[in-house]
């Protein structure tokens, strides 16, 4: 399989070339973001473009369309930077604030839309959806411009327009979220798990023989609901994907420092970051 890091002028195109898929990463940072409002550190003052990261998400394209992974609060900022104009479904891994706060911005891809947009959780995150935007969840017929929403509740490994997606299941601090592997033609398997602490043995399972493993990895010290490069480190050692990458990224990790110090094979993601696969 060959891979290809585009970099950040190349990975700015609205459409990958008919005969390509792609990841593209969105966003890469905890819930506050990088910089942090009113810290100081080295990280946070850093001018190394990497250094500065929005809230974790990713976007894949290619031969199923266009699937979003989680709406956080910058998805507004990521789309316009990444020129996105269109989403063909959403797929959430929780309901938490800096993964669902970009909802609203979704009015942008329902706009030229016949049907509603599909979206995919669990039954909790769903319900946790229709909580805090009951609007867009209304029987009543939505206002004209407004989000319209398809929701649908997985439980298994589904389709997604020849994209086969396998929920994974992993405890985030006292909470059980999702992450997903993903598995296409064009790129072999591909897991993305951006909010864990620890994977149960039945979805360490579910994790072997991938081509590339992007997981949690906060910063060095361990924390209650993350977890820290060691730990992530120790993960990767256990499934051995080909490729692995850390997200969710805290300002205790500087791009450039990070990467040096991490072993051959593994590195730190970043905004903007393409993998495009041929």
């Amino acid at each position: 399989m060959q891979l290809y890091d585009d970099d950040a002028t190349m990975s700015r195109r609205s459409k990958t070339k008919s005969h390509q898929s792609r990841l593209l990463f969105l966003g890469t940072s905890t819930s506050v973001g990088v910089p942090v409002i009113g810290c100081e550190c080295a990280t946070c003052q850093s001018e190394n473009p990497r250094d500065r990261r929005t809230r974790s998400s990713i976007f894949l394209e290619g031969p199923w369309g266009n699937l979003l992974v989680d709406t956080g609060p910058d998805l507004r900022e990521q789309a316009l930077r990444e020129k996105i104009s269109k989403v063909d479904g959403v797929l959430y891994t929780h309901e938490h604030v800096d993964h669902v706060a970009g909802f609203d911005e979704l009015r942008a891809f329902c706009w030229n839309r016949e049907l509603p947009l599909p979206l995919y959780g669990s039954a909790s995150t769903i319900q946790g959806l229709m909580r805090m935007f009951p609007w867009a969840f209304s029987q009543h017929q939505p206002q004209q411009g407004y989000v319209q929403p398809d929701a649908r509740v997985f439980d298994q490994t589904f389709d997604f327009n020849g994209l086969k997606i396998t929920p994974i299941k992993v405890i985030h601090g006292t909470i059980c979220t999702h992450g997903f592997r993903f598995n296409h033609q064009s790129f072999g398997s591909i897991a993305y798990l951006p909010d864990v602490k620890s994977i149960p043995t039945e979805s360490l399972d579910l994790l072997q023989d991938l081509s590339i493993l992007i997981i949690d990895g906060l910063r060095f010290e361990s924390h209650k609901t993350h977890l820290s490069v060691p730990e992530a480190l120790a993960v990767i050692s256990k499934i051995r994907p080909n490729r692995s990458i850390l997200t969710h990224l805290s300002h205790e990790l500087s791009w450039e420092q990070t990467n040096a110090e991490l072993p051959e094979q593994v590195s730190l993601a970043y905004d903007g970051l393409s993998l495009t696969f041929p």
